[in-house]
């Protein structure tokens, strides 16, 4: 076995994952032979892995400066692809910068350059325009969910980081939908294709669930109880339409949390955090978290207003039934209310609630997040923290959750019923040679 071979096994083990999908075979092969790829395949098929994966080895060890650039149209799948890679275990350093952070903690990370460099084009475009690093070593540029950041308004920073790049040699586009013309100043020339869109996703079921009333929010409450504790992401198109269904499910005793534009970046991380480490199991989110968002074992979505573009219904489902994983789709649709054409086009089957006419028992949370005051520049690990909670916080097999370390700090899930005690305990104490803060969140 080749040590390239033996290194992409290694990583796939980090994962738990026996084999790569087709599509992820493919894009191995063809983005490290081609100049210029361009890689279309469903949301949730793992075009993150695909890429990242040939990107290794196309780095180079001997060098020191920025050799690749990941540009992304969002902080949440800039922070995403951050973590893929470093759980990738290559070996070579990675950095998320991104604009609703101070540039002076990018400049803190980037004290020692990473090989690869993620980030959002506004972000990315200030710290060329600040030659904060070298460009003359970057060959690879990566623009994930092209798509995306044009139709956000992203063009003029596109355009600026793609022209100042100008030893790059292979150019890998992707996206899960192609509605746009992929524009001249991207330097694609006759690029190799690789497309996965007309590939069904077998696993994702879509059900149509009809409301008598046009206040949706009975219905949306009947299905809740029907699929019972399970994590789910439940969609709005407008942002005041969240605050509304929050409140409506806080006042039914419903767990959940919120993410939408506009929301603090350390409160959108937060609300993410919690929903991956099962603090609480449902989201109630804008089209923000259609894409860029990584959270395992989602096993249904709902539309609880209709999407307004057959891309936005393809985004929102690819959240759930992801790599081998089942997953619903279930249509949230007032009885008086037309469903647009790509829906109306699948002819959905129905699914018929029982009215809960008494309040339903609800579940205490299982799990709660502790924020600890120490991460990855204090040379602190998640298996310092696991330690630290098992012995000086007196924790037992699953009563540890999620452990994720960010830069500066680190967020744990614990027991619910031994939040309390852990705290009184760990608060203060030395973890490494730091003395941490342990405190709810």
């Amino acid at each position: 076995m080749s040590k390239d071979q033996k290194s992409k096994q290694e990583i796939l083990d980090k994962f738990g994952i026996e084999k790569l999908n087709p599509m992820q075979e493919e894009a191995a092969v063809l983005i490290t032979q081609n100049s210029n790829t361009v890689l279309l395949s469903p949301t949730g098929t793992g075009k993150t892995l695909a890429f990242l994966l040939p990107l290794v080895s196309l780095l180079n060890t001997e060098i020191k400066e920025v050799q690749a650039m990941i540009v992304v149209p969002s902080r949440e799948l800039a922070l995403q692809i951050e973590q893929v890679f470093r759980e990738m275990g290559s070996g070579f350093k990675a950095n998320a910068v991104y604009g609703g952070r101070s540039i002076a903690k990018d400049r803190m990370e980037l004290e020692h350059l990473p090989a690869v460099l993620i980030g959002t084009p506004g972000r990315l475009a200030d710290h060329l325009r600040r030659e904060a690093f070298s460009t003359s070593e970057i060959k690879t540029l990566i623009l994930d969910e092209f798509d995306k950041s044009l139709e956000v308004g992203f063009k003029d920073e596109m355009m600026e980081i793609v022209f100042a790049l100008r030893e790059v040699s292979t150019r890998v586009l992707t996206s899960a939908t192609l509605g746009l013309k992929i524009p001249n100043f991207v330097g694609i020339e006759n690029p190799t294709t690789i497309d996965y869109l007309d590939q069904k996703l077998e696993q994702l079921k879509i059900e149509l669930v009809n409301s008598p009333s046009k206040d949706k929010l009975l219905t949306l409450y009947n299905l809740l109880m029907h699929l019972g504790n399970e994590p789910g992401i439940i969609f709005c198109n407008f942002k005041d339409s969240i605050k509304r269904v929050s409140d409506f499910l806080t006042e039914k005793g419903v767990a959940h949390g919120c993410f939408f534009g506009g929301m603090e970046q350390k409160e959108r991380e937060r609300a993410l955090i919690k929903f991956r480490n099962g603090t609480h199991k449902l989201l109630l989110a804008t089209d923000l978290a259609a894409r860029g968002i990584d959270v395992d074992e989602i096993k249904f979505i709902v539309h609880y207003h209709l999407p307004l573009k057959s891309e936005e219904f393809t985004h929102r489902n690819g959240r759930t039934a992801r790599m081998n994983a089942n997953g619903t789709a279930y249509v949230l649709k007032w009885n008086r209310e037309d469903l647009p054409d790509f829906i109306e086009a699948l002819k959905l089957k129905e699914l018929v609630l029982n009215q809960v006419k008494e309040p339903a028992k609800v579940e205490a949370l299982p799990m709660t997040t502790l924020f600890v005051s120490g991460g990855r520049k204090d040379k602190i690990s998640k298996s310092d923290i696991a330690g630290m909670f098992f012995k000086q916080g007196g924790l037992v097999g699953d009563e540890l959750g999620v452990i994720e370390i960010k830069h500066d700090c680190a967020f744990v899930s614990v027991a619910s019923a031994k939040a309390e005690k852990v705290i009184h305990l760990l608060n203060n104490q030395r973890l490494k040679k730091k003395k941490v803060r342990v405190r709810r969140i």
